[in-house]
C-alpha cells in the first residue's frame, strides 16, 4: 500500500506552525513547482499537487483538526460525519488501515491567495498568464429515513456536468451531518420516525404495559428498530413512564465505537372498562388514604 504524504512534512513545516508560517512556506514552494515554471515536468506537476492538496488541508482550521486527529483517512472520517475534535487534546493519529483514497482532481483550493503572488516575489512577473482554478463543488441534501441512517445506504446524485455519482451514507450517520465526494458537498436530513425518538445514539421507544404487570412485574415486547422484537422484563411496581434499558439496541457508531442503547419508555395501560373487583380495589384504596 502507497505511503499516505505527510501534509507537515510535504510542506516543511512543524505540526504546531501557525497559520502564517503555513501560508508561506506554501507559497515558497508553490512558486518552485508551478506546473507553469516547469512546463512538461511531470514530477513537479504531481509534487505541485501534493503541496497544494497539503495547504488546502492545514490552512483549514476544521480539516486541519480531522487531520491531526485521524492523520491519512481524514477525509473518510469527514464523509462520515464525524465532527472534528475540540480542545487542545493535541495530535492524534489513526491506526485503522483501509479507507478510501484521495485524488487530487485539480491543483487544490487556493484560499485568499492570489496565484499571481506566487511569482512576483520569485521576480517571475506574469509568466504564467492564467490561473488554475478549483472546480465547482455542487451542494445537495440526502434525506434518510431513520432506518436507513441505522443500516446505511446510498443515495445517487446528477452534477451540473452531467455526471452521475453515487454517494454512500454511512451506519450512524447523524442529522446533519455533511457528505464529501468529488464534485459534491451534501447535507444528510434523518427524517422523524414515527416509533422511535433519536437522542445522538441512543433511541426511545414507547412500550404499551398492562396495569398488572406494571403492579407485579413480568414481561413486555418491544419493538427494535431493525424490524425485529426481543422481551423485556418489566420490574414490580414499575411508576408509568419509567424508562428501561436496552443495552447496544439503538444507534450504530458512524466512527466504529459502542452502539447506542434503545430505551423502552413503559405507558401503563388501564383496564378499561372496570370490572367490579378492579372498582372495588380502587375504591378500597381511596378509602385507605383518606
Amino acid at each position: 500500500m502507497p505511503k499516505v504524504a505527510d501534509y507537515y512534512e510535504t510542506l516543511g513545516v512543524s505540526r504546531t506552525a501557525s497559520e502564517k508560517e503555513i501560508k508561506s512556506a506554501f507559497r515558497k514552494r508553490a512558486r518552485q513547482y508551478h506546473p507553469d515554471v516547469n512546463q512538461g515536468d511531470r514530477a513537479a506537476e504531481a509534487r505541485f499537487k501534493e503541496i497544494s492538496e497539503a495547504h488546502e488541508v492545514l490552512s483549514d482550521p476544521e480539516k486541519r483538526k480531522l487531520y491531526d486527529a485521524f492523520g491519512g483517512d481524514w477525509r473518510a472520517a469527514q464523509q462520515a460525519g464525524v465532527d472534528p475534535p475540540r480542545g487542545d487534546a493535541g495530535p492524534r493519529r489513526s491506526t485503522r488501515r483501509g479507507g478510501p483514497r484521495v485524488t487530487v482532481e485539480s491543483y487544490g483550493d487556493m484560499g485568499d491567495i492570489n496565484i499571481e503572488d506566487l511569482f512576483r516575489d520569485g521576480g517571475l512577473g506574469d509568466i504564467f498568464g492564467r490561473a488554475r482554478t478549483a472546480p465547482v463543488e455542487a451542494e445537495g441534501t440526502i434525506h434518510v429515513s431513520l432506518r436507513e441512517a441505522i443500516s446505511g445506504t446510498a443515495r445517487s446524485f446528477e452534477l451540473p456536468d452531467g455526471r452521475r455519482i453515487e454517494v454512500k451514507v454511512p451506519a450512524g450517520v447523524a442529522d446533519g451531518a455533511v457528505l464529501r465526494v468529488p464534485g459534491l458537498r451534501a447535507r444528510v436530513s434523518v427524517e422523524t420516525d414515527r416509533q422511535f425518538r433519536r437522542e445522538g445514539k441512543d433511541l426511545t421507544t414507547t412500550v404499551s404495559v398492562p396495569l398488572e404487570t406494571a403492579l407485579l412485574g413480568g414481561e413486555a415486547e418491544v419493538p427494535t428498530p431493525k424490524g425485529g422484537r426481543v422481551t423485556l422484563k418489566v420490574p414490580p411496581e414499575t411508576q408509568n413512564g419509567t424508562r428501561l434499558r436496552l443495552r447496544g439496541l439503538g444507534m450504530p457508531d458512524a466512527k466504529g465505537g459502542t452502539a447506542g442503547d434503545l430505551f423502552a419508555e413503559v405507558k401503563v395501560r388501564l383496564p378499561l372498562p372496570l370490572d367490579e373487583a378492579t372498582r372495588r380495589w380502587a375504591e378500597s384504596r381511596v378509602a385507605g388514604n383518606s
